[in-house]
């Protein structure tokens, strides 16, 4: 499975191989994590203020600077959640101009996760998965299988045998497959990517290199006079995609 794309290709962030666009989430020779490696003068002419500024909404107004197949045409508008204002906060800290971003409210299942799903399951398709999956604590299922069930793809989650069940309803509301495994969450995500690569099926990975991508597209222009910015997140790669971003 691979596919040409005129912005962007995996690259090993270690020995340098490049992998053009394939379902790979690490190198098969030096097994180092794969990044996306943009080519940034390809989109130099498109990717300005003004035709961010005039897009969409949602997380699509950065399309230029997102891991998508070429021609992709989104229907979904995920992200572009709101800042509010924490003034008796930011005073309790001393923060002039303190804001809180409300990813509460994201569609389509309230979880910043529909980022990250969104582009993940926008390669999916491209690469003919007809079956994809996770392994979940929550809000990833749900992602999953809402975004999954919009696409006509079949779902499966894989989650630990003690979750609770307020977790992972809407997983099951939306049609997907639940499988409960007796283990924790690395034997569960250990499983998960065996069986991805036994039946060829399209398994949204923790460390998948479209992570940090689709992640860094949570944050605001940087302003220009700043001397702490507080980042409250989880999991890592949230933080990884701010590091990245700065």
């Amino acid at each position: 499975m691979n596919y040409s794309c005129s912005r962007y290709e995996l690259k090993c962030n270690e020995c340098g191989k490049q992998f053009g666009n394939q379902p790979l989430s690490a190198c098969p020779d030096c097994l180092a994590p794969l990044e996306v490696a943009y080519d940034l003068e390809a989109v130099r002419g498109i990717f300005t203020k003004e035709n961010i500024a005039a897009g969409p909404a949602n997380i699509w107004r950065y399309a230029a600077l997102l891991p998508i197949p070429d021609g992709f045409q989104p229907d979904l508008p995920v992200g572009f959640t709101p800042l509010i204002r924490a003034k008796n906060l930011g005073l309790r800290i001393g923060a002039t101009n303190l804001y809180i971003k409300n990813d509460a409210v994201c569609f389509p299942t309230l979880s910043f996760k529909d980022r990250v799903v969104s582009v993940a399951l926008a390669n999916a398709r491209k690469f003919g998965f007809e079956t994809v999956g996770c392994s979940s604590t929550g809000n990833l299922a749900n992602s999953v299988a809402a975004q999954s069930a919009r696409l006509g793809l079949k779902a499966c989650i894989l989650v630990p045998a003690d979750l609770e069940q307020a977790k992972i309803l809407n997983t099951q509301v939306y049609g997907a497959r639940l499988v409960r495994i007796d283990g924790n969450y690395d034997h569960v995500n250990r499983l998960c990517t065996q069986i991805a690569d036994e039946y060829a099926w399209g398994c949204r990975r923790l460390a998948h290199p479209q992570n940090p991508q689709s992640l860094q597209r949570t944050y605001l222009p940087r302003p220009r006079r700043r001397k702490t910015r507080p980042l409250l997140r989880s999991p890592g790669h949230r933080l990884l995609a701010h590091l990245r971003r700065s």
